[in-house]
């Protein structure tokens, strides 16, 4: 076979295996997103947006069903988004049952002590745990069909009936609340009010709050959309590059 021919070959079928990669690539979006198409985000972009949604898994793995937010994925995330200079403002969105405490725990320290901008947004649910996910931003929306559950610590799983653990648990729930209430508007009192209430959701302590009824307590900043959250990122870090560049022409 001459080289011209083999060449020619191989020519007509690039075409052929460039097709063939194409609609693998289609099948794999449409299998994974539902979609033929996904809109592409500008390389430009200068903010991060992190999802946190399903169950909050931390030391212990959980089902292969269960929809999950691994606290392993998204701490190297956000050591990454503090790291980059391209990202200038953080949006977090939720929509979660909640999870393991400590993980749920770890995640929202580390977005409160982030320097960069921070907005998140509570879309279908942000519950237990995910409470003080939310309440981590520098400002925070909930959508209005939105809701929250707050409740006590539980365990799953065995529990030693011995007075340690009893006071684990206690210092735990400080832990939540502690921190719910310096990131947020409601008082102590109130939040340990709807914690314990009874009651309110079946075969179950504590209190579930629909979209206004959050922002009323002082749990979150506003009741909004994505579009709101974007805006008030946006605000937020223009506000900053402000008084940087003020910063700098006062030295």
């Amino acid at each position: 076979m001459s080289q011209s021919y083999k060449a020619n070959e191989e020519s007509e079928q690039e075409p052929n295996r460039q097709n063939d990669e194409k609609g693998e690539g289609i099948v794999e979006k449409i299998q994974q997103l539902g979609q033929t198409k996904v809109p592409e985000i500008s390389q430009d972009s200068n903010i991060h947006c992190l999802t946190i949604i399903g169950q909050i898994e931390g030391h212990m793995q959980l089902p292969p069903q269960n929809k999950t937010t691994k606290y392993e994925h998204i701490i190297p995330q956000l050591v990454a988004i503090e790291q980059n200079p391209k990202i200038e403002g953080l949006l977090v969105v939720l929509n979660t049952v909640g999870g393991d405490v400590e993980a749920g725990l770890a995640i929202s320290e580390m977005i409160s002590t982030i320097s960069k901008p921070t907005v998140s947004i509570v879309l279908g649910g942000g519950h237990s745990i995910g409470v003080p996910i939310a309440v981590s931003c520098d400002y925070s929306y909930i959508a209005e069909s939105a809701t929250m559950t707050i409740h006590p610590i539980r365990l799953t799983g065995l529990v030693i009936g011995v007075p340690q653990s009893f006071e684990y648990m206690d210092k735990m729930q400080e832990r939540v609340i502690k921190f719910v209430t310096k990131h947020s508007k409601i008082s102590a009192e109130v939040f340990k009010d709807l914690m314990f209430a009874k009651g309110n959701l079946t075969r179950d302590i504590g209190t579930n709050i629909i979209g206004e009824d959050a922002v009323k307590n002082g749990l979150i900043d506003g009741v909004g959309g994505i579009g709101d959250a974007i805006q008030k990122l946006r605000e937020l870090i223009t506000a900053k590059q402000n008084k940087t560049i003020d910063g700098d022409l006062i030295q």
